[in-house]
């Protein structure tokens, strides 16, 4: 049994939009789904600990699968995702996986988080693995590796696409672009067709794209498992 560390926003409204954001319930559902169903245990985490709002556009009917629902309906894991820890109080040593959901408002409190970066730096440098998906892939920004260089420079890593953000109408409410961003760190930035299911690996960073790729991280997330064992 391996221990996973999934990570969720605290931020629950655009700072600078009268509109609601948080958790994309789908990001976290998919992947833990995996991940629980493989014997893997999951504790959750978030900068400030305690609640995540769930962002409501990720609540309706066309983003919601039988499985969403299934999860959204447990009480058990929606209280965990209202009582989550908070990064200062984690023992990375104890975790051989970190992965950040995404939603918009994680562009407003991962990037910065010492306590995560710190947490995955560890996790990395133990040997386990750091992945996100969708704007997730934000949090993996500012992680260091042992040398004190970005752990994503020269890796092959995806995240939200310029174009699936242009097409919702907000590359101008963000603060930044997360494809613009992880290049700048000097990632490999690789994509596949907009809004569809896509995941890469590279050297125990494990990324995806968008909300439809929650689950293909987790496969790819098991397959390093199930290889390093």
């Amino acid at each position: 049994m391996k221990k996973i560390l999934v990570v969720v926003t605290n931020v629950s409204k655009y700072p600078n939009l009268e509109r609601a954001t948080g958790l994309w319930l789908g990001e976290a559902v998919h992947f833990v789904d995996v991940l629980q169903k493989e014997g893997h245990k999951i504790d959750y985490v978030s900068p400030k600990g305690g609640y995540t709002a769930i962002d409501p556009h990720s609540l309706q009917a066309d983003q919601m699968s039988e499985l969403d629902w299934k999860y959204y309906e447990d009480r058990t894991f929606m209280n965990k995702l209202g009582t989550t820890l908070a990064a200062s109080e984690v023992n990375a040593a104890e975790y051989d996986a970190i992965y950040y959901t995404g939603g918009h408002g994680v562009m407003w409190d991962y990037p910065d988080d010492e306590n995560l970066q710190n947490i995955a730096s560890t996790i990395y440098q133990n040997g386990g693995i750091v992945s996100a998906v969708c704007h997730g892939s934000a949090g993996l920004m500012n992680i260091k590796d042992a040398a004190g260089e970005p752990l994503i420079a020269n890796k092959k890593v995806t995240g939200f696409t310029n174009t699936e953000e242009a097409a919702l109408g907000l590359e101008n409410t963000v603060p930044f672009l997360t494809e613009d961003a992880l290049v700048s760190q000097g990632a490999n930035y690789v994509k596949g067709d907009d809004w569809t299911a896509f995941a890469v690996a590279d050297h125990r960073v494990v990324t995806g794209q968008n909300p439809a790729s929650g689950g293909a991280v987790a496969t790819e997330v098991v397959s390093i498992f199930n290889t390093t064992n």
